[in-house]
């Protein structure tokens, strides 16, 4: 029950912060070899997947 409760937070991190970093990686030239993208992915997808926790929705 406990990781049915988590799941907001699991996607935010497992599956939006790689798709906004990869995103990241296509439209900045050369950020590709750079670790930032990822660490920003990480804090837009962990931050919304949190967000998306507590209120119960993702909108």
């Amino acid at each position: 029950m406990a990781l049915l409760h988590g799941m907001p937070s699991i996607f935010g991190i497992g599956f939006v912060a790689p798709l906004i970093a990869q995103l990241l990686a296509r439209v900045v030239p050369g950020a590709a070899q750079a670790q930032w993208p990822l660490v920003a992915g990480l804090a837009i997808g962990g931050s919304w997947g949190a967000i998306a926790n507590l209120r119960g929705r993702w909108l």
